[in-house]
């Protein structure tokens, strides 16, 4: 069976088991164009529109 060597102390003990190092979710917004969801401040991928103008020209088929 496993003995700990050293005392681990509270304030250790609970910073590992904290969830402040957990991964969020990633931030997302609605295309104002096509209502899809993208990251913020980015083009958006189903239309290729970025704030009201077409950045990139994607086939829509």
């Amino acid at each position: 069976m496993a003995v700990p060597k050293n005392k681990v102390s509270k304030a250790r003990r609970d910073k590992r088991r904290s969830a402040v190092w957990k991964l969020d979710a990633p931030a997302m917004s609605k295309c104002d164009h096509c209502g899809a969801f993208k990251a913020p401040h980015k083009v958006c991928k189903n239309c290729g529109f970025y704030k009201g103008v077409e950045v990139l020209k994607l086939n829509q088929e």
